[in-house]
């Protein structure tokens, strides 16, 4: 366990804000954060619980403690013919655990990959791309209440999975430190390559036999050309969510959008492509003052150099606006503002 005072946070905000929190806490196992909450956590100023920081917009110095689990390592836990059940470290990073169980040959988390965040932030958020989301592969979870320090351990109904949205987001939010995950993974994969451009990326690439492995690869060379690298270009990947809207509102913009981008949820219900509508706008590569919109991917904002989090939330908030204004639909921040 360490615990530092007036700590920098530029390394822990992948838009680079650099902010200072009063106490910084880092915790190597589920022992340590028990121990933590029920002896050391001071309770009469407010705190958080961060992974990577890629879902974090800092606005301005945190007055309170940072808390972030460090432990580490992957556990097979039991199998059968089927399927492999996996026991992953909330503070390993989850792109690392994408690339052990491709390694492993264990199937489900490919289409997850170069998604960044740490293990522990990935069922709060129900992180998804390409057709998945964490819920088809989560089986449970491990945490410790911050309350009481008591060990609990969370199962998939519990967690009340939506669009990119679980119960940790609601009520539970900062109530429980995440010490490790769960995942169920199959011995024999079922491909999943219909959704966006992994079908042309794979035509691009020289292979045998398609695997998990090269569905893998083609997803890290399309997310490679879209999305810059945050040490780069600061960015909290897509900043917007998808909005979802019902079948009479799809169907009267469909009438003024023909060319809108939608997918039919099968329940009356269409998701709406934030980032066509953000490029339809005109706005990719829309820039004001240190903040824009990536030039190859509208859902991203990037802090151009020097920019505060104060000044990249009301160039989010102007974004809104002028989406509202022209589509009528409300975009809501994938993003979480401190």
């Amino acid at each position: 366990m360490e615990i530092l005072s007036n700590y920098s946070l530029k390394n822990y905000n992948t838009f680079g804000i650099d902010v200072v929190c009063k106490t910084f806490v880092s915790l190597q196992s589920q022992h340590e954060a028990s121990d933590y909450v029920k002896n050391k956590l001071d309770r009469t100023l407010p705190y958080i619980l961060i992974g990577e920081g890629s879902n974090l917009l800092f606005t301005k110095d945190f007055e309170g403690t940072t808390i972030q689990m460090q432990n580490k390592g992957f556990e097979l836990i039991d199998e059968n013919n089927k399927f492999v059940w996996i026991r992953a470290a909330a503070g390993e990073k989850w792109d690392d655990f994408v690339s052990w169980s491709v390694e492993k040959k264990y199937a489900g988390a490919e289409n997850l990959s170069k998604i960044p965040g740490n293990v522990g932030a990935a069922p709060i958020q129900n992180i998804g791309a390409y057709g998945v989301e964490i819920a088809e592969i989560f089986n449970g979870l491990e945490a410790i209440e911050i309350e009481t320090g008591k060990h609990r351990r969370f199962y998939l109904k519990e967690l009340k999975f939506g669009y990119r949205n679980s119960i940790f987001k609601q009520t539970l939010k900062n109530k429980y430190i995440i010490t490790a995950v769960m995942l169920k993974l199959n011995k024999f994969p079922f491909l999943k390559i219909d959704y966006g451009n992994i079908k042309s990326e794979l035509e691009t690439m020289a292979y045998e036999n398609l695997n998990i492995a090269i569905i893998r690869q083609a997803i890290i060379n399309i997310r490679s050309s879209k999305l810059p690298e945050p040490k780069e270009l600061g960015n909290a990947g897509s900043f917007f969510k998808n909005p979802v809207v019902d079948k009479q509102k799809h169907s009267n913009l469909k009438k003024s959008f023909p060319d809108l981008v939608a997918y039919d949820l099968n329940n009356g219900f269409f998701k709406l492509a934030a980032g066509w509508m953000i490029d339809h706008a005109g706005l990719k590569g829309y820039s004001k003052g240190n903040v824009a919109i990536h030039k190859n991917q509208a859902l991203i904002i990037v802090n151009q150099g020097g920019a505060s989090g104060q000044e990249i939330l009301e160039f989010s908030e102007e974004i809104q606006s002028k989406i509202l204004e022209m589509f009528g639909v409300k975009l809501e921040r994938e993003v979480s503002v401190i």
